[in-house]
């Protein structure tokens, strides 16, 4: 194969995919698509195989694999025409949560299967016992809402207009959710003609060849990366919390000159309630860590999945058995899952692996009478050798924007009195590590439901190499002048008036604290990062500096 017609199809379809995102963006009615971009775009070659991706949602694009192959095994002696769209939203096939939908248009080229065009989004409601659709409270994954298995939502390019009336009835924001998966219909045929294009510039056994060159290519860059790489093995657990309870996940990997296995033995049984994580999500949050760690600049591809071996034993917290309900487990444990690898490959080489980031998506469902708002809200990122940590961002196996306070005001009852970044946050290192985020809100009207899921209230960020965890989250209900701290799982009713205060965790520090420069510490209390009551207990040089000052 020619090398550079290769690399050619390669990026044309990279790019393809990324156009995919803007047309689905675009297009899109909710906040959550529209301004956070909550959506992700993928190709695939005839048997279900990552060609190229664009840089959207690892949660989404690292388990849209699994959800394509299990969605043409469902699809079997179905044959397939042109402008057929199929659509599921089930976890145990698609791969993460009810809330994502994904979507699939397979192209023909001369009566053959030759390629998929994929999309993921995260709708705001799929109905289920609270709005926003995710809940601490539910057992049984019909109670996070509506399933709908593989079905064709379109034929011939022709919306299923009774099948999408079926949909909408179950969900508490029709219009949104209507607009939306118009969007995603958009951004499929738009991908589905790029990718009939190039085929017809370069012939389908041209493109077909390039695919398969990538992905050889891919797997050999990653492979030799190995090979430079100290082999042996590593292990580390970490913690999800609920309630007063804790649950563990396990890992060990071990690395050798030509793979990596990652193995979750001894990571606790499935629960009741819905922190599990289908084995789409575990498969994304490790490939994410991998890939980070020993090939981050290589393009995505199925040569990556071919290095990684995953084992993951069936009826555990990362990969249960239907119907365990698993609404927490796209969003929560998938961050715990990086975590838990980060920190085992921290023990063979730390020179290349952060402290931990703030471990959690922090999510926050609002809906009251006809309407209903979804959003995560970004933290502190662990401290790396040689940098500190980003402050107030998402991290890891989510990549979502900001929803910006003017559209959320424009189109909710909600006011919000305070967007900063959480003073004192990150952990003291060498390096520190990023700053949380504290996010306040003013309720417009009665009778709204909120639920908080998210992590790291208990169990701090750890720091690596001496360096201090990050400060855990905390958030509060201020109601009449009383301040009442909200669990990190809860769902409450809400007043006109009410406010709700969300702390996010800091990421950890990276070194001993000791080690800081001055510079640094000077300028983090010029930009009010830190306090100088904090600086001066963690950073014992400034206070020697200032008696040294004192003394002159």
């Amino acid at each position: 194969m020619d090398m550079v017609t290769a690399r050619v199809v390669e990026y044309s379809c990279m790019y393809i995919t990324e156009e995919m995102g803007m047309i689905l963006r675009n297009s899109a009615y909710s906040p959550n698509i529209r301004d956070r971009m909550d959506h992700s775009c993928a190709v695939f070659d005839a048997k279900g195989r990552l060609i190229a991706q664009a840089e959207h949602i690892p949660v989404h694009l690292g388990s849209m694999g699994i959800g394509v192959k299990n969605m043409l095994q469902n699809l079997a002696g179905i044959e397939f025409e042109d402008g057929d769209v199929f659509l599921t939203n089930d976890p145990y096939i698609a791969g993460t949560h009810l809330n994502d939908l994904l979507m699939i248009t397979p192209i023909l080229f001369k009566n053959e299967l030759v390629a998929i065009v994929a999309n993921k989004a995260h709708h705001m409601d799929v109905g289920g016992i609270v709005p926003g659709s995710i809940s601490s409270k539910a057992s049984t994954l019909n109670e996070e809402g509506i399933v709908i298995p593989p079905v064709r939502i379109a034929k011939s390019n022709v919306l299923n207009d009774d099948l999408l009336r079926l949909i909408l009835s179950n969900v508490r924001t029709p219009e949104y959710m209507k607009g939306d998966i118009k969007a995603q219909l958009a951004s499929l045929r738009l991908g589905k003609e790029r990718i009939t294009d190039l085929i017809k510039k370069y012939g389908s056994d041209t493109v077909l060849n390039a695919w398969e060159y990538c992905i050889q290519r891919t797997r050999k860059s990653l492979q030799k990366k190995l090979e430079e790489t100290e082999t042996g093995v590593c292990s580390a657990e970490d913690f999800l919390e609920h309630e007063e309870n804790r649950f563990r996940i396990s890992v060990t990997v071990k690395i050798n000159k030509e793979s990596i296995n990652v193995d979750f033995k001894g990571t606790d049984k499935q629960l009741s309630i819905p922190l599990n994580a289908v084995y789409g999500v575990t498969v994304a949050s490790t490939i994410y860590a991998i890939k980070s760690v020993f090939a981050p600049s290589e393009p995505m591809n199925e040569g990556i999945y071919d290095v990684v071996n995953i084992e993951a034993p069936e009826g555990c917290l990362v990969n249960p058995i239907k119907p365990a309900p698993v609404a927490g487990g796209n969003v929560e444990t998938s961050q715990r899952i990086v975590d838990a690898i980060f920190k085992a490959l921290s023990n063979l080489i730390p020179d290349k692996i952060p402290a931990a980031a703030q471990g959690t998506m922090n999510n926050i469902m609002i809906g009251g009478r006809g309407w209903a708002f979804y959003e995560t809200i970004g933290g502190g990122m662990g401290a790396r050798p040689g940098l500190d940590g980003v402050d107030g961002i998402h991290v890891h196996m989510t990549n979502t924007m900001n929803t910006p306070i003017e559209v959320i005001e424009a189109e909710y009852p909600i006011l919000f009195e305070e967007y900063s970044l959480r003073t004192n946050s990150g952990g003291a290192g060498k390096w520190r590590g990023g700053l949380g985020i504290r996010r306040k809100f003013r309720l417009l009207e009665d009778d709204v439901i909120l639920t908080i899921f998210s992590e790291r209230a208990q169990t701090k960020p750890w720091g690596l190499n001496r360096g201090e965890p990050g400060l855990p989250g905390e958030h509060y209900l201020i109601r009449n002048d009383r301040r009442i701290k909200l669990s990190s799982k809860t769902t409450v009713k809400l007043q006109k008036d009410d406010v709700i205060e969300i702390n996010t965790p800091g990421g950890g520090g990276y070194g001993d604290p000791r080690e800081r420069p001055l510079k640094l510490i000077i300028e983090d209390l010029k930009n009010e990062k830190i306090t100088l009551e904090y600086a001066l207990s963690k950073y014992p040089q400034l206070k020697h500096r200032i008696n040294n000052l004192d003394n002159l």
